[in-house]
């Protein structure tokens, strides 16, 4: 698992902003009003709702006016289409940021990209990703790199080649991800180099290669993960072959923390993936360190804990429900995996709930509101079935 390619290879098609014009809002109707999204974007002042009505739109829409919401009128047939020529669905470089209920799809690298850009500018500071579909996205379903103080919720990725869910580079972080669905992707879930007030809550990360991971890596600045409270979620049935396959091939995984230190992973149901359910791994020369797995439901897995520090980086006091793990462990061994289908011809996602009237809950955690979840959490809007 790894923090993969350069931004700058993001911003492949640019929209033109026409600075003469004056700014419209409180709300523009896409296209009733301006025929794309990116014409209303940029006419857009700050603080302005985007309001787009059904249709596919095939463009690339960047964003960069402070304070915007795109929602689109209906999840399933308001389309931001790549068809696998475009490489970003939506690309948000601007603070608090809104985007809901619409479908982000066919796209040669991201659905949706939340980005600071650059190690050289301050990250990336306000964001919200609610409602939407994000499917067959070559590298990540929705993608927030170098951004803080932000919610990912009621989402649905499926069809990534890297991961439906990628929260990286952040310290510290302040990201809740909240009760999304990932399937029929490499990776569920990937946490790289986030850490610090790093919630994952209430998730369904089931049906993928691998479930979901937390790992360290080696990025300018560095920023090695630690500090993330993962709790609720369901990580199950992780070895679908119907699924694009990453470049290290993992497989069968349910949960895997890889150079991670100080996370908390609590009140979890991990259970029936046929390769390991939790593998605590040192990453290159990064080692496991104070990491606790209290009140989890770990069930039915090929190998239930697999602890794989290594020499070069032995762990310490890494406890799971009531066993600590030091020093070197037992090698990790990648079980056979099926090669893997191309990210756009994975099977098109179910329906999906369309977003509520009214506002959308505050973005504190309430991580005490998580309980072990039974194995049909969000059954109803999930393909693969446990």
């Amino acid at each position: 698992m790894h923090v993969p390619y350069s931004i700058a290879a993001v911003l492949l098609v640019a929209g033109c902003s026409s600075a003469a014009q004056p700014k419209l809002g409180p709300e523009i109707n896409v296209p009733a009003q301006l025929s794309t999204i990116q014409a209303a974007v940029d006419e857009a002042r700050e603080g302005a709702t985007i309001l787009v009505s059904p249709g596919v739109y095939k463009e690339t829409v960047q964003v960069r006016t402070k304070g915007l919401t795109i929602r689109g009128a209906r999840r399933g047939s308001v389309i931001i289409d790549g068809e696998v020529k475009r490489a970003n669905g939506i690309v948000v470089m601007a603070p608090d940021v809104s985007v809901q209920n619409l479908t982000v799809r066919n796209h040669t690298l991201n659905g949706v990209l939340v980005t600071g850009l650059s190690e050289k500018l301050p990250p990336l500071q306000g964001f919200r990703v609610s409602y939407v579909t994000a499917s067959n996205n070559a590298l990540y379903g929705i993608y927030a790199f170098d951004a803080q103080h932000g919610v990912i919720e009621q989402n649905y990725a499926s069809g990534s080649a890297d991961s439906g869910f990628h929260v990286g580079q952040c310290k510290p972080c302040d990201v809740v991800v909240r009760g999304n669905v990932a399937e029929r992707n490499a990776v569920g879930y990937e946490g790289t180099n986030a850490s610090g007030q790093m919630y994952v809550l209430g998730n369904r990360f089931s049906g993928n290669r691998v479930g979901m991971t937390s790992n360290s890596d080696h990025q300018e600045p560095f920023l090695p993960q630690e500090d993330a409270t993962i709790v609720g979620n369901l990580i199950s049935d992780n070895a679908e072959a119907l699924s694009p396959a990453q470049a290290d091939g993992a497989f069968g995984l349910g949960m895997g923390i890889a150079g991670g230190t100080r996370n908390l992973v609590s009140r979890n149901l991990i259970t029936a993936n046929p390769g390991t359910g939790i593998a605590l791994t040192s990453s290159e020369d990064l080692a496991p360190l104070d990491n606790r797995f209290e009140g989890n439901v770990i069930t039915r897995n090929g190998q239930d804990v697999l602890y794989s520090a290594t020499k070069r980086a032995p762990g310490k006091n890494n406890c799971v429900e009531g066993r600590c793990y030091d020093g070197v462990g037992e090698t990790l061994k990648k079980p056979a995996a099926p090669r893997g289908i191309p990210f756009n011809q994975v099977a098109a996602p179910p329906e999906q709930p369309e977003m509520p009237d009214g506002p959308l809950p505050d973005k504190a955690p309430n991580v005490e509101k998580y309980a072990v979840p039974t194995e049909d959490l969000f059954h109803d809007r999930a393909a693969v079935r446990s």
